[in-house]
């Protein structure tokens, strides 16, 4: 029932929307990792003198940018198949662009592609870029003129050139095998920190979600670490120690002391130490029982989330392959020469709301009109020799990372001429067409797709909101009988903490997701409310029923 006062559409905001934020805390990786793979496909191609293949290449640098907030071990599996399917998304364009001549069709293909992409995408949580570079790989390809007999071969270049970036983002594993862990661990202690100094209750409750998330982040990182190590087992203490902070516990570690413990993991020296809680053996075992019941259990989830009835990813996969769809057929029906171009940019606005997709469009359009301006400066430049056209795209890719963590606007400012200039490998255009097409593309693809966001909504938020609820209320229910069983160990109490922690933040994520889609009805506050407080409480029963976050134990690592 409609709550009075609370319209079911709401106003577009536009405050905050080209905020310039702080940068990621790993920019410099994927930003690094995508330059040397580009540089290493590049260069062969330039010695050669076939600079004409270089979009097959840059395709598969492209896959260095995936997986850089997993450990290694994960980031093993998740590159292998970002590499196979960039491989098998440039096959099917290719062999499309081969067979199909007629562009209403390619636009279909395209549209169909971008949906399946962005939900596959989501449903595996891949992390950025997330579909946008699948779409844009795959959607550029199928416009490219190609002979039959060709595509085996640039195919086999794609893959092999995602094989170079994939070792590319693996390779700072020789230097520190842990890197990861210790960051995804330095995050929670962070987070923590900043809730203990968040002032007004709106604040507090906004930097209590970002924390639990952050310990729930670091507790998957670990999670996906197979061997157990001493130094997997400090970070395991550290995030417990984050943890408690969180429950408000008596004795738990001050902003500052969580702090200065961050600094220290974030940095290549020893971990700082911490006091082994009773029960920590058990916690390790808990956390290995955890990682051993996880195992298999991908793609039973990629199944469920695509394919069950009611799965709230359906309909944005839907939402995404109409838009493109309708933003390709306007630009072809304006008479733009690079209608792909309104399919990428339909493509990279959709989010998980239409509040959320509302602030991509204002992004999209600010970078893109930038990036235009930034692309009619330097193409006079890119134009005096292949070998500054191939800098300048390392340059400008490097630069997407750089600035996209800030705000997506920024890096749109770089991604642009990026995209302009790796046409100009194979089809050099003059430049004021090439701007003309960029600018109407983008105002075609942003609007077009905003105007299916708001028609197609996602009423399934709703129901993943219902679902959230119930498992948050289910965790509580499990917490509170491990609790009240005296025989409950110290492994069922880990792991059912845990089942607690990442029940909250799935509420709260779906209660925000179903917050800025359009034409819902009224949310449970109540309800919400209610939950998110009880599993609050038992969250911290269960953290004292450990004791996590003692003072005797503090005052016994002052002593040691």
């Amino acid at each position: 029932m409609h709550v009075a006062g609370q319209p079911l559409a709401r106003r577009f905001p536009l405050s905050g929307v080209l905020r310039i934020n702080r940068p990621s805390d790993i920019w410099f990786k994927p930003a690094t990792s995508v330059a040397v793979a580009a540089t290493l496909v590049l260069v062969p191609l330039l010695i050669a003198g076939r600079s004409e293949l270089a979009m097959y290449v840059m395709a598969g640098a492209f896959c260095a940018l995936y997986g850089h907030h997993l450990p290694y071990a994960a980031r093993v599996r998740a590159s292998a198949w970002v590499v196979l399917g960039m491989t098998a998304g440039m096959a099917v364009a290719l062999v499309c662009a081969a067979l199909v001549d007629d562009v209403v069709a390619l636009i279909a293909i395209a549209s169909m592609l971008a949906g399946l992409q962005k939900a596959v995408c989501d449903a595996t949580r891949i992390g950025p870029p997330g579909h946008v570079l699948f779409v844009f790989v795959t959607s550029g390809t199928l416009f490219t003129a190609q002979e039959p007999r060709e595509v085996p071969f640039h195919v086999a270049l794609t893959f092999g050139a995602g094989i170079v970036g994939a070792l590319v983002a693996l390779a700072p594993a020789l230097v520190r095998r842990d890197g990861p862990e210790r960051r995804a661990t330095a995050r929670a202690l962070d987070a923590a920190a900043g809730y203990l100094d968040a002032t007004g209750d709106a604040r507090r409750r906004r930097a209590h979600h970002a924390a639990a998330a952050a310990v729930q982040g670091a507790w998957q990182t670990l999670l996906a670490t197979g061997t157990r190590t001493p130094a997997r087992r400090t970070l395991a203490h550290l995030v417990l120690r984050a943890e408690a902070t969180l429950a408000g516990e008596p004795g738990a570690a001050g902003s500052a002391r969580l702090r200065d413990d961050a600094r220290r993991v974030r940095g290549r020296g020893p971990l700082p130490g911490v006091p082994l809680p009773p029960g920590s053996g058990d916690e390790l075992l808990g956390l290995g029982a955890e990682r051993e019941g996880r195992r298999g259990h991908g793609r039973d989830r990629l199944v469920r989330l695509l394919l069950r009835p009611g799965s709230p990813l359906l309909p944005i996969a839907v939402r995404c392959a109409v838009g493109c769809a309708l933003a390709g057929y306007t630009g072809l029906a304006l008479g733009v020469g690079h209608p792909y171009w309104a399919v990428v940019s339909a493509c990279a606005i959709y989010q998980a709301n239409v509040t959320l997709t509302w602030h991509r469009v204002l992004q999209r359009l600010v970078g893109n009109l930038c990036g235009v301006a930034v692309f009619a400066a330097v193409v006079p430049l890119a134009r005096t020799s292949v070998v500054v056209l191939a800098v300048l795209c390392i340059v400008f890719s490097f630069g997407n990372e750089m600035l996209i963590s800030r705000n997506y606007w920024l890096g749109s400012v770089s991604v642009t001429p990026m995209a302009l200039l790796i046409t100009q490998f194979t089809d050099v255009r003059p430049a004021g067409e090439l701007i003309t097409d960029r600018v109407l593309d983008t105002l075609t693809g942003v609007v077009t797709g905003m105007i299916v966001a708001i028609l197609i909504t996602n009423r399934r938020t709703g129901g993943r909101l219902e679902q959230a609820l119930a498992a948050a209320e289910t965790a509580t229910a499990t917490a509170e009988r491990v609790l009240a069983a005296s025989a409950s160990s110290a492994a069922e109490l880990a792991t059912a903490r845990r089942g607690l922690t990442a029940s909250v933040v799935e509420l709260r994520d779906a209660a925000d997701t179903a917050a800025g889609e359009w034409w819902q009805r009224a949310l449970p506050e109540e309800r919400l409310l209610r939950a998110e407080r009880d599993a609050h409480r038992t969250l911290a029963a269960t953290i004292r029923r450990q004791g996590l976050a003692r003072p005797a134990s503090l005052g016994a690592e002052r002593r040691a």
